[in-house]
């Protein structure tokens, strides 16, 4: 496939170049603290890593509380459970996309795990660590490899927090083991809840699966409703070594070879590309810790990036929304594939150079990154690339997981809408293409609930909530082939709302999950209206108003819900015909 360079071509190729000559640079500046206050720790806001919720709504609660011990943070969920006061629990970096941080009203009170961020106990003889629930991935992988043992699976991204890990149902990729998620290598949580008079207003609980099994299930993906958790100990393995491997291949076969390879390879993964009918196959396995390597994997993406060059890359994506330059935006998603693919994504086999293939290092180094968080301060020179502060990337996230038995069939339907346009999903591979991990069914009740792909999409979002986006339609409509035709799982802590609506049905063991919120929360204390919403309590989470399907927040049934003025109309699927998606009627997507 052919494409002809537009001008923009150039500036992605600078602001490319700015980005890979931070290689090894580790100066950027942090992300700043996602609670604001007006004065001290009282009139504050929360958002998320990315400055904007889905509904671009504000949080807000007359205080945030910062507890450095558990017995601090007794105290400040005692203090407010007395006061009937609702409460939410924050994080360092709240990578949250959806409202998860948020509490009701303004007189509420965020508790944030920033400073409980402490290592309680290594245990190497048991294999076990226990650490606060602020402490970051970076933070459990670095002191479980201090003691020679080692987390077998987790996300990509090392600024999430085991409290938000644990939130949420985060994972990594594999069908082997227990599989993928990481709260199915927790062994036991500490958590603190409301509690009664007799109690002093807050009962602290330990809950495992030898003890506590109901309990222990639902906390162990628990949308933040069932108190703070304290302290989680994970039970870890012998450290080991891995020897990954990236292959570029045409995406004929790619819909059977997706049933099979995550069964010869461990960690194996997808980055689907769509538009250029290419999949790049992550070839990932398990090897003894005395085979020889030091190899590094620091993500590409994730290392700190010039602020200039950022706002150059994202000035051109808007242009070419403005101007609808499909083949623009193609040729830009050719390059930055290609240039990611040729630089293997960032890995290195001495943690300085690539040298060639397969590259074999600890487990520890090689599992997640995120080096622009390791940074110090240099006046946003440069920057995480999502930092709010700065004009960069600003995107949606829709991701979901469909069981593997399905998984062929999913891949057909979109390789369908390609066909009808082959330029409508670059815009997907300007964000890196869709990357699909493999997860398994947990025991946790808000878990998934069977061996399955997940999907993730990032695309364009317009800083003007009512602006369409180019090839909106195609996007929307493979997220509800995913949600209604596969009854895809949204994942917890990613999505629009429109994921959520009516979701709690497809979780079996829903009832007993809100049967331990009712015992440890009876008054909603640490629920929200948002949580109330997609655990099916009280209200939708879809929003209808002019404009609602822009953004995911309806799916639209009236012309209104798009944008007509600008000739986007609610139409039905090209592909899956019960979708209905905001199309551009006329010169459809010319």
């Amino acid at each position: 496939m052919a494409f002809r360079f537009s001008p923009s071509y150039w500036r992605i190729v600078l602001g490319l170049c700015c980005m890979f000559t931070l290689v090894h640079t580790a100066l950027s500046t942090p992300p700043e603290d996602p609670v604001r206050c007006v004065s001290g720790n009282t009139d504050c806001s929360v958002t998320n890593s990315y400055g904007v919720f889905p509904d671009r709504s504000t949080c807000r609660a007359a205080n945030v509380a910062y507890p450095t011990t558990e017995a601090e943070l007794v105290s400040i969920v005692a203090a407010a459970t007395k006061a009937r006061r609702k409460m939410r629990v924050t994080t360092r970096y709240s990578h949250s996309i959806p409202k998860l941080a948020c509490t009701d009203g303004t007189d509420g009170l965020f508790i944030s795990t920033k400073f409980l961020n402490h290592t309680v106990q290594a245990d190497a003889g048991a294999m076990t660590l226990t650490v606060e629930s602020g402490v970051t991935l970076r933070q459990l992988i670095t002191e479980a490899a201090k003691v020679g043992l080692a987390l077998p699976y987790a996300p990509y991204w090392w600024g999430l927090t085991v409290g938000g890990m644990l939130g949420t149902g985060a994972h990594g990729s594999s069908l082997w083991g227990k599989g993928s998620a990481v709260h199915d290598y927790v062994t036991e949580i500490k958590i603190v809840s409301p509690g009664s008079v007799n109690d002093g207003f807050a009962k602290v609980r330990v809950l495992s699966e030898s003890t506590t099994p109901v309990e222990f299930n639902a906390a162990k993906v628990s949308l933040g409703v069932l108190g703070v958790i304290s302290q989680v100990t994970f039970g870890l393995q012998p450290m080991f070594k891995r020897s990954l491997k990236y292959v570029m291949k045409n995406d004929l076969d790619f819909d059977d070879q997706v049933l099979t390879l995550g069964e010869k390879h461990e960690f194996a993964d997808f980055v689907w590309l769509p538009s250029q009918g290419k999949v790049v196959y992550r070839m990932d396995d398990r090897v003894a810790v005395n085979t020889p390597g030091n190899g590094l994997y620091d993500f590409l993406p994730f290392r700190s990036q010039p602020s200039a060059a950022l706002a150059i890359i994202r000035s051109s994506e808007e242009k070419q929304e403005i101007f609808r330059d499909a083949t623009g935006k193609c040729a830009e998603a050719t390059l930055i594939s290609s240039t990611l693919f040729s630089t293997s994504y960032g890995l290195t086999n001495n943690g300085i150079a690539f040298t060639g293939y397969p590259v074999i290092g600890s487990q520890n180094r090689m599992m997640t990154s995120g080096s622009c968080l390791d940074s110090l301060q240099d006046g946003l020179t440069t920057a995480c690339a999502w930092d709010s502060r700065i004009k960069g990337e600003f995107y949606h996230q829709t991701c979901f997981s469909i069981p593997l038995t399905q998984v062929k069939s999913f891949i057909t339907d979109i390789k369908s809408l390609v066909k009808i346009d082959q330029k409508s999903l670059c815009g997907l591979e300007l964000y890196n293409g869709i990357l699909m991990r493999y997860v398994t069914a947990s025991p946790a009740y808000l878990g998934k609930d069977t061996e399955a792909i997940d999907f993730d999409l990032t695309y364009y979002r317009a800083k003007d909530p009512l602006t369409p986006r180019l090839y909106e339609d195609f996007i929307e409509e493979i997220e509800q082939i995913a949600l209604f035709k596969y009854n895809a799982l949204p994942h917890w802590g990613k999505n629009r709302n429109v994921a959520f609506d009516g979701v709690i049905k497809k979780y079996k063991n829903a009832p007993a999950f809100l049967r331990v919120k009712e015992s440890y929360d009876p008054d909603g204390l640490f629920s929200s209206e948002w949580t109330d919403q997609i655990l099916g309590i009280k209200g939708n989470a879809t929003i209808v108003k002019d404009g609602c399907a822009l953004e995911g927040l309806c799916i639209c049934s009236e012309d209104a819900h798009c944008a007509p003025t600008k000739g986007y109309m609610c139409r039905p699927g090209k592909v899956y015909k019960e979708a209905r998606v905001c199309t551009r009627v006329g010169d459809i997507n010319a």
